[in-house]
């Protein structure tokens, strides 16, 4: 998980930890003097219930993690756990040799399937021994408001796609689509849209020649541009004007240069090519999704930078960015096994050492040549 995000989460964590976990050290020591009497311990929960207020069951298990009381509900009783085996659950897998008290991570429930947490506190007796635990379950969405909207911390971020479709990638062309032969125009009708019409978020889908779009007017709908549309510049009547946004990161100038590498990656090989891209101007975040299945999010500025140099290893339309029979003669030196070892872990999305200072879509094409070159071994 990100850094941040789990900052965040952890942070979350403290609050709900500072809050809970006083009530329930003080319900411990009145349970430890009845630890043998069920029926006592299940009076104690009653009584201590209406303190817990965000809370959903209490119950004790024994020293082993096994259940001892019913489980106490604000306004009843359940028998149906009584006995039941918890010590494998998540909430129960914490160092209680360390800790006596531990709130759990984010669990779905049992029967509820629901997101969960249970805050487990030790129960020792006089001679500090561990006798059972003291169990506090809390449905999520019923704990008090304590979290805080996450800020998204954009920067590059590549998700490795469906094996599926990698296994296949070379059985595969890039075929012309409708938005292939319109593109300028389908460009042209777009940046107008997002210059003068309020749409802060597009995106292309130029293998099945559709877009969809977001406006700031209208923030919770999309709306889905098929080629018609897109063939005919008449659509901007229909968005009412709005001058560029003051909320958007992107500026105006650069909205042509992003279309124009997004046409490059689209025509640059015919078997690895851009999918799909999409431009957010208000977060400033470009994402791509190549024919590999491959995804990429990253802020403009630094899409621009790295520029067709990053994917290609050249600024030149006519590529020629590594010596492609020393790499293949390298990897080929290392026998059979390595070489197919090698193209198998590249369709898996894994990182080859030989392979780890060149670009992507190099990578791929090295592995493309690799794979004819073992077809003749395999006849």
């Amino acid at each position: 998980m990100r850094s941040i995000l789990q900052k965040s989460i952890s942070k979350q964590r403290h609050i709900l930890i500072k809050l809970l976990k006083k009530p329930i050290s003080q319900l411990v020591l009145s349970l430890s003097q009845e630890i043998s009497n069920s029926h006592k311990l299940e009076i104690h929960l009653q009584e201590a219930f209406p303190v817990f207020q965000y809370c959903k069951y209490l119950y004790v298990m024994d020293s082993h993690g096994v259940q001892i009381t019913k489980t106490i509900l604000r306004d009843a009783t359940d028998t149906k756990s009584l006995g039941r085996d918890r010590s494998q659950r998540p909430y129960m897998l914490g160092d209680f040799d360390q800790y006596d008290f531990i709130l759990s991570e984010a669990y779905i429930s049992k029967h509820n399937k629901r997101p969960s947490v249970t805050a487990i506190h030790v129960i020792k007796d006089h001679h500090g021994m561990l006798i059972g635990y003291l169990g506090v379950d809390y449905d999520l969405r019923e704990l008090p408001g304590t979290n805080h909207l996450y800020k998204e911390n954009y920067k590059w971020q590549q998700i490795k796609g469906d094996p599926a479709i990698r296994s296949g990638l070379f059985a595969q062309q890039r075929l012309q689509s409708d938005m292939d032969n319109n593109i300028d125009n389908v460009f042209a009708l777009m940046q107008e849209l997002i210059c003068e019409h309020g749409v802060f978020h597009g995106k292309f889908h130029f293998s099945s020649s559709r877009t969809t779009i977001w406006l700031l007017d209208d923030p919770y709908n999309y709306r889905l541009l098929s080629m018609n549309e897109l063939n005919d510049p008449d659509i901007c009547l229909v968005y009412p004007r709005h001058n560029y946004s003051e909320l958007a990161t992107v500026p105006e100038s650069d909205i042509p240069k992003i279309f124009e590498y997004f046409r490059q990656l689209r025509f640059a090989d015919e078997t690895i090519y851009l999918r799909a891209g999409s431009i957010n101007i208000v977060n400033g975040m470009i994402s791509l999704n190549f024919s590999c299945d491959g995804s990429h999010y990253l802020p403009y500025k630094e899409f621009l930078d790295k520029g067709m140099s990053f994917w290609f290893g050249s600024d030149t339309k006519e590529i020629d960015p590594f010596q492609y029979d020393e790499v293949i003669e390298r990897i080929c030196e290392k026998g059979c096994d390595y070489v197919y070892r090698s193209i198998n872990n590249h369709r898996q999305g894994d990182i080859i050492d030989d392979l780890i200072d060149i670009p992507q879509i190099e990578q791929d094409k090295i592995i493309k040549e690799l794979e004819t070159i073992m077809q003749v071994y395999s006849h």
